[in-house]
């Protein structure tokens, strides 16, 4: 069985890591822009990378310059949009997600009023992407909430937050709705867990005796309440647009068949699942609410939110795949990094430079579990890998290591097709080479598209087309009929 027909191939960014211009067009500042490069931290320490205090947002704002907060620059997308959707479109795009930044449209979040520079900006966009030919994948919330709100309310552990996401919401599907069918809410929503400022705004300090973990949790439980209600208004106001959840899949198998290793591996991968599972079934599985009372932890919930998220729940389910790992109760089990985790290390697989293990099989175990469970359509919204790529002399560049690790994992979602799978489309991560998410670097490149810039921001901004950019306009042309 090959692709279905009307496959949606493409390609996913994020506003932060692309667009730049961070004090153009009436833009406020966001938790991306605080973010910091550390030239001389090890690239796998991601906790080093994403740590934040109240002291380095304070001396981040004080400094106007981006040599060291290279979100701030991206790669210039602002005003590089219509050449690189022209890029993408004879790559043969069918869908391109990206996501609206936050502080772009309410610069503080507070705001009654929407910024109109702002809406203009992503209505161009859009007006772009429909002359290519090119259908949009939003998402509302990818790591770039105003700095506002952060700062202010300790983020989403501050139930006003909900009311403030939900009225940007409503502007973006009252302004965009006649261009975007298929939205996404909270990019790796469970990622709080992880990275609690760039996902949720939550600075350590603010959280006082209470600490930070719980924080999480009631963070967490606003989002998934927003999610509802913002499910619920799209589905009102068009009737006809999609709304979606999006997980990290953290596929995760057991180190060794001993049961104890076969145990934390199961508790592992309910952990990630869970977040999907409210999303989907309407309700917190009973076995999460337990683990959380025997860790002490208590979510303060308000009268109607049970039904909210009972009636407020998504079309279909989104996820981002980069890598497997393995769990041990052993502590001397050598660790590896992934995506903003440490586990594991699997001998039979073979790491990128970031120490990501590359695992194409896994994919399609987490494409047929994931619509085992959730019996709804599934979308690959991220997936790809950090290289280092060296332009010749001639400005080619060969990366057959990323032909190689697409070819493999393509093989793979064919076969989860063959065996049922309902999947609507993949959007590769990146398919221009952006802003690295955790450690802010730009030669932790991921794209069919080499821009010219180095971590320090220096270089010509210049677009060329990798070896792989041509590779991936056949395979779209074939539908996935020519890997070769």
């Amino acid at each position: 069985m090959s692709f279905p027909e009307g496959f949606l191939w493409g390609g996913a960014v994020a506003a932060n890591q692309v667009e730049g211009a961070w004090k153009e067009g009436g833009k406020g500042p966001s938790v991306a822009d605080v973010a910091t490069y550390k030239p001389k931290v090890d690239v796998k320490d991601y906790k080093a990378h994403v740590g934040i205090s109240l002291e380095a947002i304070e001396k981040a704002m004080a400094d106007t310059d981006d040599t060291y907060y290279p979100k701030r620059r991206g790669i210039d997308f602002y005003h590089h949009y219509k050449e690189d959707l022209e890029l993408m479109a004879k790559m043969g795009f069918k869908v391109f997600r990206l996501s609206i930044a936050w502080s772009r449209i309410f610069p503080t979040g507070e705001e009654k009023e929407p910024n109109e520079e702002g809406l203009a900006f992503y209505e161009d966009v859009f007006k772009e992407m429909k002359k290519l030919g090119i259908e949009p994948l939003v998402t509302l919330s990818h790591y770039e909430m105003p700095l506002n709100l952060a700062t202010k309310y300790n983020g989403w552990t501050d139930r006003r937050v909900v009311d403030y996401f939900v009225r940007f919401s409503k502007v973006c599907f009252e302004r965009f709705g006649k261009y975007v069918k298929y939205w996404l809410n909270f990019n790796e929503v469970d990622s709080i867990i992880r990275h609690s400022f760039i996902t949720a705004g939550i600075i350590p300090e603010l959280c006082g005796e209470k600490g930070e973990l719980a924080c999480c949790y009631q963070a967490l439980h606003h989002q998934l309440v927003a999610a509802g209600i913002v499910a619920n208004m799209l589905h009102e106001m068009l009737p006809d647009a999609w709304m979606g959840c999006m997980l990290t899949k953290l596929m995760t198998f057991p180190r060794t068949c001993a049961p104890l290793d076969v145990a934390a591996t199961q508790k592992k991968n309910l952990e990630n699942m869970f977040y999907a599972d409210v999303q989907v079934f309407g309700e917190y599985p009973r076995m999460i609410l337990r683990d959380l009372e025997k860790r002490g932890f208590t979510i303060k919930m308000e009268p109607g939110d049970l039904e909210i998220l009972r009636t407020g729940t998504v079309d279909f389910v989104s996820f981002s795949y980069y890598m497997s790992m393995t769990e041990s109760v052993d502590p001397n089990a050598e660790r590896t990094p992934g995506n903003t985790v440490l586990g594991v290390k699997n001998p039979y697989l073979a790491s990128s430079d970031w120490g990501w293990q590359i695992d194409p099989v896994g994919l399609r175990i987490s494409l047929i579990e994931l619509y085992d469970r959730y019996k709804k359509p599934l979308f690959i919204v991220e997936n790809g890998v950090g290289a280092k790529d060296v332009v010749e002399e001639d400005g080619s560049i060969h990366d057959p290591y990323r032909i190689d690790y697409f070819r493999s994992h393509f093989k793979e979602m064919e076969k989860a097709i063959d065996e049922g799978v309902d999947l609507m489309g993949y959007t590769s991560w990146a398919p221009i080479d952006l802003i690295s998410a955790s450690t802010n670097q730009m030669s932790k490149r991921y794209g069919f598209i080499y821009v010219d810039q180095d971590d320090m921001g220096n270089g010509t901004l210049k677009r060329s087309c990798k070896d792989s950019y041509y590779w991936y306009q056949k395979v779209i042309a074939t539908n996935g009929a020519d890997m070769d």
